[in-house]
């Protein structure tokens, strides 16, 4: 069914068209191409515009041949750094970069699978309901992509984000909710060699106000981290400006709410009662969301998985994607598992299987969700 060695021989052209996040322009258009030559209607929304981009989500519409759900497939164009020079690598079922570059099976993967099942539905003429793709901009760093797309082409009654770790057949159904903290605290410089009694260190006093914060691993549910810190000029200045930036992640909003107050309140007292001053501004990234196990959008999937003889199985997850933003727009979403493995690093790499076995998964799906 699932043309392997055309699967494969795609994934190897995709991963080598430079992708980086703001800069998707030449995948866009490839894939564009590749759509309209399936016989998609092809739209690309001006998100690139928003974000300071060079290009938008792309959306293809395949009218169905019989009536049901329309189904929405999804996958990411961009990659984190370094995603330029990419030079694939098979040895033994496990594909890799040289070990110079990732490999960008994130998102690469999904993009194959997606593509893989619509040449599948038409050489085979299978019956489906109409199908809507996305390709998203801008995932990687914030998924700024599907944040600011254009919610009036989003048609779908349900579909799936190919955009996870983790072995085909395996489906998310619930994602944290994301807040962004930044927090700069001020002291008063002064020369640190001739009056540093004068001055008030804001490294100290950002180092305190950190010890103090609730961090790591909250709960089974709930995350924070302090990831940047920045300050100081040099070591004869008393530092009077530090700024943080972190972050605190739930799948429970409630537990979202408290630990984004905490923190706050955590700097914020910390930093004066030593004698600083202190501004916080917090940004939510994006919306937590859980899918229940008897929703059409998992139910679907585990049929279609399970046809195919793999294992289905639910899980949560500690990371954000566009399922986030496609849930919160009125469209369930699930992120479905390619294989992908230690992403962003430039050991990653990808089973040759999982790569197929992903297709097969996506093909599986259009077909179940007509029966």
């Amino acid at each position: 069914m699932v043309n392997t060695e055309r699967v494969l021989k795609e994934f190897f052209e995709l991963v080598q068209v430079p992708c980086s996040t703001k800069n998707e322009r030449q995948i866009a258009d490839i894939l564009k191409g590749k759509l309209a030559a399936l016989g998609l209607e092809v739209q690309e929304d001006n998100t690139g515009e928003k974000i300071g981009g060079n290009a938008g989500n792309v959306f293809g519409f395949l009218k169905g041949n019989v009536a049901g759900p329309c189904l929405l497939l999804s996958a990411h164009m961009d990659c984190v750094e370094p995603c330029t020079g990419i030079k694939p690598q098979l040895k033994d079922g496990i594909i890799t970069s040289d070990g110079t570059t990732i490999l960008g099976s994130d998102d690469k993967s999904g993009v194959v699978a997606i593509l893989e099942a619509l040449r599948v539905v038409k050489e085979q003429k299978l019956q489906h309901s109409d199908i809507q793709v996305l390709f998203t901009v801008s995932e990687e760093g914030g998924v700024n992509g599907s944040k600011n797309m254009d919610k009036s082409l989003l048609k779908a009654d349900f579909g799936y984000a190919l955009d996870s770790s983790g072995t085909p057949g395996e489906i998310i159904v619930m994602a944290p909710g994301q807040y962004k903290i930044t927090t700069v605290v001020k002291g008063r410089t002064a020369h640190a060699g001739l009056a540093p009694e004068t001055g008030l260190n804001a490294i100290t006093l950002a180092a305190k106000a950190i010890a103090a914060v609730s961090q790591g691993r909250i709960d089974e549910e709930t995350t924070a981290n302090v990831g940047i810190i920045n300050g100081g000029t040099a070591t004869n200045v008393v530092p009077d400006n530090v700024k943080i930036i972190s972050e605190a992640r739930s799948r429970n909003p409630e537990k979202l709410e408290k630990q984004l107050k905490l923190m706050v309140e955590t700097f914020e007292s910390v930093v004066k009662e030593n004698g600083g001053e202190v501004e916080i501004t917090t940004a939510k990234a994006y919306n937590p969301y859980v899918l229940q196990e008897t929703d059409p959008v998992i139910q679907t999937a585990k049929k279609a998985i399970e046809a195919i003889g793999l294992q289905a199985k639910t899980k949560a997850t500690g990371g954000g994607s566009d399922a986030n933003f496609i849930n919160s727009y009125g469209v369930p979403c699930a992120v479905l598992a390619t294989g992908m493995t230690k992403v962003h690093t430039k050991e990653e790499y990808i089973k040759e299987e999982h790569l197929y076995d992903t297709a097969r998964v996506v093909v599986s799906i259009i077909k179940n969700v007509v029966k």
